[in-house]
C-alpha cells in the first residue's frame, strides 16, 4: 500500500503489520452453505457479500452487490438490480446466475441455514444483472434473510470447478467443504489466507475488491479461548482486539492503550418451564409458571451474571427488534408467587428437575446463573434439582423427553422478529413447543400468536411493530420461555484501533477496521 510522503512513520508502519483478534474460534465450516458459529459470520461478511447488507445503525438495509431493490405491496416479489461493477476476487464479474446457484445451493446443501430460503417459489433472471423473486407466501423479512452471511454469494465457476454443485442432489453430491477450507471464492474486501483449525484463521486483502478496499492489509485470528488469556495478550499487545472477555475480567482493565466498550446486543439468556416433560412431579399449569417467574429477581440477576454489563427483557423477541417497544418488562413478586402457588395447592413447594447445558454464554457461566435461580426458587418452596451436563447430552434431553426446568441461549440469525416467533411460540412445529412437550398439554398451544405472525409478514412496514407487540405479549403470557438477562457484547480493543463494532449479520466488520495515528 502506497504511504504519502507525510504520513507519520509511526502510522505508516501500523497500516502494514496484521491486526490480531483473539477469540475462540469454534468454526464448524468455512462454506458459506455450511458455515454456523459467530466467527462464521465474521468470516463469510469479510470474504463473501450479499445482495443488501445491515446498515451501521442496525436496522436499516444499505447497498451490498446490488444497487437497488424492491418489494411487492404484499411482500411476495422482491427484486435486486446488481452493480455491474461487482466482480469476484478473480476479477470475473458477479452475475445474476451466481446468485441462482449460490441460493439453490444454500437451499440443496441442506445446511443447518438452509431454511433462510424456504419461502423461494420462483427465481427469474431477465438479465444478467437483474433478480426477481416470487415466494410461496409473504414474508415481510425476507430481505433481512438474504442479508445473513449465508445467504452471500458464491464464484459459481470457481467452485463447481472444485466440486460444489448446487443441484437438488446437492446434499450428497457436493464435495467442496474441504476446497472451502483452504480457498474462497467471494467478492468481499479480504480473502481466505490460511486456516489451521483451533489456531488461525487469516485473511488478506482483496486487491482486486470493487468497492472501498480494506484498510488493513490482512487480519489474524488466533484461538484463544479463556477470558484471563485473551485480556492478557491485550494488555502485551499480542493481541489488537479480544472479544471474548468476560463483564469482571473487563472491569479490571484501566490501561490508556485500551479501551472496553459495552456494546447492546440481540442475545440473550432465557429459562424454560416445559408443562409437558417427562421429569414432572406436578402439573406446571399458566399459574405455577407465572409464580415460578415471579420468584426470579431480575434485576438482581444482571449484577449477577455480567456485573451490571447488560439489561432485562421483556419477551422472547430482544431488545430493539420491531414490537418490543412498550412491553412489561419482567419483575419480581414473591407475595404473589406465594399466592399463586398456595391456590394451586403447592404452599409446601415442590421438586423441580433442571438439567441445563454446563457452558459459558457471552460471558454468562450457566452453573451460576442456575444456582441464582436455585436461591430464587427457593423463596417460594420451589426446590431446582441442578443436573449439569455437556451442551450435546442437554440437546438430546430436550429434544427427547423434556426437562422441566432449564436454561439457554439464543443469538438472532437476522434482523426480523418473525425468527423468535418461529422458536419460542406456543405454535405447532416451533424448536420450544416441541421441546416444552406443549401439545401434551391442554391450554399450553397458542394459536393466536400463528394468527398474529401471519398477518405482521404480510403487512407493510409501518404496521408489523404494532403485530409483532402482540405477539410479545402473548409469549410472555404463556410463561414458558422466560428471558432473564441481554448481556452487552464486551469488545476490548488496543487504543489505535479505530471502526470496532457489533454487527448482528457480521458481528466484526472487519471492512470498517483499520489503525489511526
Amino acid at each position: 500500500m502506497a504511504v504519502p510522503a507525510t504520513m507519520p512513520t509511526d502510522f505508516a508502519a501500523a497500516q502494514g503489520k496484521p491486526l490480531v483478534i483473539a477469540r475462540n474460534l469454534a468454526i464448524n465450516s468455512l462454506d458459506p452453505s455450511r458455515a454456523a458459529c459467530d466467527t462464521c459470520l465474521i468470516y463469510l461478511s469479510a470474504v463473501y457479500e450479499t445482495l443488501v447488507r445491515l446498515g451501521p445503525d442496525g436496522r436499516s438495509v444499505v447497498a451490498g452487490l446490488a444497487e437497488s431493490w424492491q418489494a411487492s405491496d404484499n411482500n411476495t416479489k422482491f427484486t435486486f438490480k446488481l452493480n455491474p461493477k461487482a466482480v469476484f476476487s478473480d476479477g470475473s464479474p458477479v452475475e445474476a446466475k451466481d446468485v441462482v446457484w449460490s441460493w439453490n445451493r444454500l437451499a440443496n446443501a441442506q445446511g443447518g441455514m438452509s431454511w433462510l430460503l424456504d419461502t423461494i417459489k420462483t427465481i427469474d433472471t431477465p438479465d444478467a444483472h437483474t433478480i426477481s423473486i416470487t415466494l410461496s407466501q409473504p414474508d415481510a423479512e425476507f430481505i433481512g434473510k438474504v442479508m445473513g452471511p449465508n445467504a452471500a454469494i458464491i464464484n459459481s465457476v470457481v467452485a463447481e470447478r472444485n466440486g460444489a454443485r448446487a443441484t437438488k442432489e446437492a446434499a450428497n453430491t457436493d464435495t467442496a467443504e474441504p476446497w472451502f477450507l483452504a480457498n474462497s471464492a467471494g467478492s468481499g474486501p479480504f480473502v481466505l489466507e490460511a486456516y489451521s483449525p483451533n489456531d488461525v484463521l487469516r485473511f488478506k486483502r482483496n486487491e482486486k475488491y470493487w468497492g472501498d478496499p480494506a484498510k488493513i492489509d490482512e487480519v489474524v485470528m488466533r484461538q484463544v479461548k479463556d477470558s484471563i488469556a485473551q485480556s492478557q495478550m491485550i494488555q502485551n499487545g499480542d493481541a489488537d482486539i479480544a472479544m471474548q472477555i468476560s463483564p469482571d475480567t473487563a472491569l479490571t482493565m484501566q490501561s490508556p492503550d485500551i479501551k472496553v466498550d459495552k456494546a447492546p446486543s440481540y442475545n440473550f439468556i432465557y429459562m424454560a418451564i416445559s408443562p409437558g416433560a417427562k421429569g414432572n412431579t406436578v402439573p406446571l399449569t399458566k399459574p405455577v409458571r407465572e409464580a415460578i417467574s415471579l420468584l426470579v429477581d431480575y434485576d438482581g440477576l444482571v449484577d449477577f451474571a455480567v456485573a451490571g454489563a447488560g439489561r432485562l427483557q421483556a419477551s422472547p423477541i430482544p431488545n430493539g427488534f420491531p414490537g418490543t417497544d412498550g412491553l412489561p418488562q419482567p419483575k419480581q413478586d414473591v407475595d404473589k408467587a406465594k399466592a399463586l402457588l398456595e391456590q394451586a395447592g403447592l404452599k409446601d413447594g415442590f421438586d423441580l428437575e433442571a438439567k441445563f447445558p454446563n457452558q459459558n454464554y457471552y460471558g454468562v457461566d450457566m452453573s451460576t446463573l442456575m444456582q441464582k435461580l436455585q436461591l430464587d426458587l427457593a423463596k417460594g418452596n420451589v426446590r431446582l434439582k441442578l443436573e449439569p451436563m455437556t451442551f450435546e447430552v442437554w440437546l438430546d434431553v430436550v429434544r427427547g423427553d423434556g426437562t422441566p426446568f432449564t436454561a439457554s441461549y439464543y443469538a438472532p440469525d437476522y434482523y426480523g422478529s418473525g425468527q423468535f416467533v418461529k422458536t419460542f411460540g406456543m405454535i405447532k412445529g416451533t424448536r420450544w413447543s416441541k421441546r416444552s412437550g406443549a401439545d401434551k398439554v391442554e391450554g399450553v398451544m397458542n394459536p393466536k400468536e400463528e394468527e398474529l405472525l401471519t398477518q405482521a409478514l404480510a403487512a407493510p412496514e409501518a404496521k408489523q411493530g404494532d403485530l409483532f407487540r402482540q405477539v410479545g405479549q402473548e409469549m410472555i403470557n404463556d410463561r414458558v420461555i422466560v428471558p432473564l438477562v441481554n448481556p452487552d457484547n464486551i469488545l476490548v480493543y488496543r487504543s489505535n484501533v479505530v471502526g470496532v463494532r457489533y454487527s448482528i449479520n457480521e458481528f466484526l466488520p472487519l471492512r470498517e477496521l483499520s489503525f489511526g495515528k
